[in-house]
């Protein structure tokens, strides 16, 4: 595979990246209320969440978001405990998840601004 090819994925992984981190962000906001261990099927909205987040983790840091990558960990390793025991977030942990989230989308828009005002 040639360099101009490579560099040509790497500029469409990146675009989708951009154009998906925010909504992923705000679905994990949504998805809160159903994380409790008082709702009955949190286990299972648990390993979506934790799925969406592990991505963000892994892609973000790969094309040259740091800080969103290390972000996303801390919101993973928030959920972790539960999506391991298979059970739903208590309430110090949900308090935890919503700090995290919150750092998250922070790092975020301001990674992202930095991104668009380069390209620019």
């Amino acid at each position: 595979m040639s360099v101009d090819v490579f560099a040509e994925r790497l500029v469409r992984v990146r675009d989708r990246f951009v154009s998906n981190v925010e909504g992923k962000i705000e679905d994990v906001r949504a998805a809160i209320p159903n994380l409790s261990d008082t709702v009955p099927a949190a286990a299972a909205s648990i390993g979506d969440v934790y799925r969406s987040v592990h991505s963000i983790v892994g892609v973000g840091r790969t094309i040259g978001f740091p800080a969103i990558g290390c972000a996303a960990r801390h919101v993973e390793d928030a959920l972790r405990p539960a999506y391991c025991d298979g059970r739903g977030l208590t309430a110090d942990e949900i308090s935890l998840l919503t700090n995290s989230l919150n750092a998250l989308r922070e790092a975020a828009s301001r990674e992202l601004q930095s991104f668009h005002s380069v390209g620019e």
